[in-house]
């Protein structure tokens, strides 16, 4: 069991420097606009609630739900209010309490309980942290170190998202570039703590920025072609009306493709250079163009199901969409030209293409950096140690 936490200094080294990225990105604030809080936001339990000034509407409820809260943390804690939920026809963002759930409840510094709260929204995040427990202790026990250091990309993926992507796109930055850079800095980290720092990391970093590369570019001529202005997507229009005007939606939407399809790209660089190393360790005396041929059939053993899983990932987010234009007999001419459905196609499409040219480029890149050229006499001398020797450190 034991044996799948070794790990070399150079490796260790490398974590250690991430983990303390971590945490210097969780306390990093860019944007600067917090402004001081008038009240906290705290856990509470629903003792009661009151239903009778709530009207239905067709399948739709309105009206307001008031309910009574015992506060379960912070300075307010042990003490009862009495609190509002506006329910509004909306069941995007309508909730409803019952006794016994959890809240989130908004209450303002200097109130007592004669004070009615707001009854924000049901409390989750003691689920979340559950959720996130489980999938961080299935990583560890079955992948080791190797589970450590996916779980350790994972958090800095989001911590880069949260703290350096969204800040920088919203102080005005150029979404490509900030996206672009986003998504290479983050292909390195989690290729290099998966695979350590060696020439299988390089070999399927490089072919995974090339692919991302490709998605960038397609996706920047399909956007201008299909005239898809970035509209469609969530609190895209909030967004513009909150003081955001000078943002660039459909830029916005570009980097949202590449950036959603480099998981699936980094994951097929990293099988295709698996792969290569694995054949380079079996035949040493390999040549570069059978290498570079292996490298390729093995991409396209995996292309195919990768390119579904981008189409089921895509499409399962639009499923009510697609349910409705079919309950409503849309024809195929209005399906495909509606912007919601042409704007999945683009992101689908666009995120396949680059899928499929990582494993030739990752092929290509490979058969240069994991084969390396060889001296005329060592040409025919035997090799010491040669399975050792094509997966080694940088």
């Amino acid at each position: 069991m034991f044996k799948h936490w070794k790990i070399s200094r150079r490796d260790a080294v490398m974590v250690v420097f991430f983990l303390l990225a971590c945490v210097a990105l969780w306390f990093l604030d860019v944007l600067h606009q917090a402004a001081p809080p008038e009240g906290v936001k705290c856990k509470a339990r629903v003792l009661s609630v009151d239903n009778s000034n709530i009207f239905t509407i067709g399948l739709l409820r309105k009206g307001e739900q008031h309910v009574r809260l015992r506060i379960l943390e912070g300075p307010y804690k042990g003490r009862e209010f009495n609190g509002t939920n506006i329910i509004r026809a909306n069941m995007e963002l309508d909730k409803v309490f019952e006794p016994g759930d959890l809240a989130l409840a908004a209450i303002p510094y200097g109130v007592d309980e004669s004070f009615t709260v707001v009854a924000q929204d049901h409390y989750r995040i003691g689920n979340a942290l559950l959720l996130f427990g489980l999938f961080s202790l299935l990583l560890l026990v079955f992948g080791g170190i190797t589970g450590f250091n996916a779980l350790l990309s994972f958090v800095f993926s989001c911590l880069v998202i949260w703290k350096l992507v969204i800040p920088l796109a919203l102080k005005g930055g150029n979404v490509l570039v900030i996206t672009f850079a986003a998504v290479t800095l983050l292909s390195a980290v989690i290729i290099f703590l998966v695979a350590g720092m060696t020439r299988k990391g390089v070999t399927a970093f490089f072919g995974a920025i090339l692919g991302v590369l490709a998605s960038c570019l397609m996706a920047y001529v399909f956007t201008k072609l299909f005239k898809i202005n970035g509209g469609m997507m969530p609190y895209a229009q909030t967004l513009l009306y909150s003081g955001y005007e000078f943002l660039s939606l459909p830029d916005i939407y570009i980097g949202a493709i590449f950036l959603s399809s480099s998981g699936a790209v980094m994951d097929l660089a990293m099988d295709v250079a698996a792969g290569m190393v694995e054949i380079l360790q079996k035949r040493p005396d390999i040549q570069r163009h059978e290498l570079i041929g292996s490298g390729l059939n093995i991409g396209r053993s995996v292309v195919g199901t990768m390119t579904t899983t981008l189409l089921l990932a895509y499409s399962g987010g639009y499923l009510t969409l697609m349910m409705t234009f079919a309950a409503q007999g849309v024809g195929p001419l209005d399906f495909i030209n509606n912007p919601y459905v042409a704007s999945e196609a683009v992101k689908t499409l666009v995120g396949s293409f680059g899928l499929v040219l990582v494993a030739p480029f990752t092929a290509f890149v490979g058969g240069f950096i994991l084969l390396r050229a060889k001296k005329p006499a060592e040409a025919t001398a035997p090799t010491e140690e040669p399975a050792k020797q094509d997966d080694a450190a940088v």
